[in-house]
């Protein structure tokens, strides 16, 4: 079985339960292949958690939900030492942090200092209490979720956390024979607790193995750079896109090459994911926000703008 067919046996899994989001399905699932996290951002009752939990039993992961609430401690992510009187010494009990896919649902309900404790394990895979590092055992997922229409006990989500995440979507609402369809799965059943895994977790980290074989060709990085460039340069974005956020636009087009059943990236690819990984990464000036400017609209000037590569791209 190649990879392209055991990416569409997940997806095909997970439509079972979400009918008519197989784009954020794949979005979701190419994060995951190329290491990445999500940023789900809608309103409530869209589908933002069953899409995670559909997603994790898909591929036979540990699942484990962060509740974020304005009391939460970081150490009720991270975990704690607790001292063992039997054996006199601290043993340390891994959070909910600790698992292969984690939903951090309402991020931005907890406190900078709760959403700061997230910033190690979703870039380097690890957890540090009291001095000691634990390895998060891969794969290694986070899908957090946010209320963009909320904002009476929240707190904005800094750029520092906000540039872990590889994609940030929104689900939108489903259309009407999509929701009919789904009114219809569940007359008499729940359709998630049907759900069973089709791929294991060695399979799956065959697949995000598969994505470092996927062939990035020099004009296509470029590519990406200059779509980076410009957004620095652009009149109305007062802080462009990082080098971060260039690498990992790049891995996220392996990732969704690989899951077309290509070995090399095409400028489409980049085309197509560069509003995901780069819009939350741009902070627009007072000016575009007061003339109702979105970051939509600029990536849109941005892409239309920078010249695409038409050199034909070596496949190995």
């Amino acid at each position: 079985m190649t990879h392209a067919q055991t990416i569409d046996k997940v997806l095909a899994n997970i439509d079972k339960v979400m009918i008519g989001k197989r784009n954020i399905a794949e979005l979701s699932l190419t994060a995951l292949l190329a290491g990445g996290h999500v940023l789900l951002e809608d309103v409530p009752g869209v589908g933002k958690t069953m899409m995670v939990k559909s997603l994790a039993k898909s591929i036979g992961a540990s699942f484990k939900r962060i509740q974020f609430t304005p009391d939460l401690l970081p150490s009720d992510v991270l975990g704690v030492s607790i001292y063992n009187p039997r054996d006199m010494e601290f043993e340390f009990r891994p959070g909910p942090i600790v698992g292969n896919i984690v939903l951090a649902d309402e991020i931005n309900r907890t406190s900078p200092k709760t959403q700061s404790a997230l910033l190690e394990s979703m870039e380097e895979s690890s957890v540090t209490v009291d001095g000691e590092t634990l390895r998060i055992p891969q794969p290694f997922f986070v899908m957090a979720t946010q209320n963009p229409i909320e904002y009476e006990g929240t707190y904005s989500l800094p750029e520092a956390q906000l540039d872990r995440f590889l994609f940030k979507l929104k689900m939108g609402y489903p259309e009407r024979l999509a929701e009919v369809e789904m009114l219809q799965r569940a007359e008499k059943a729940v359709p998630i607790e049907q759900l069973e895994p089709v791929i294991t977790l060695e399979e799956l980290r065959e697949l995000q193995q598969g994505v470092s074989n996927v062939n990035v060709d020099d004009t296509i990085k470029k590519y990406i750079v200059d779509c980076a460039a410009e957004t620095r340069t652009n009149p109305y974005v007062y802080l462009g896109v990082s080098p971060r956020g260039s690498l990992a636009l790049m891995k996220a087009c392996q990732a969704f090459a690989l899951m077309r059943g290509r070995d090399y990236v095409t400028p489409d690819d980049v085309k197509y994911l560069a509003p995901f990984a780069f819009g939350h990464r741009i902070i627009l000036k007072p000016e575009a926000k007061y003339e109702g400017i979105t970051t939509e609209e600029i990536m849109d000037r941005i892409l239309t703008k920078v010249n695409v590569p038409i050199e034909r791209i070596r496949v190995r």
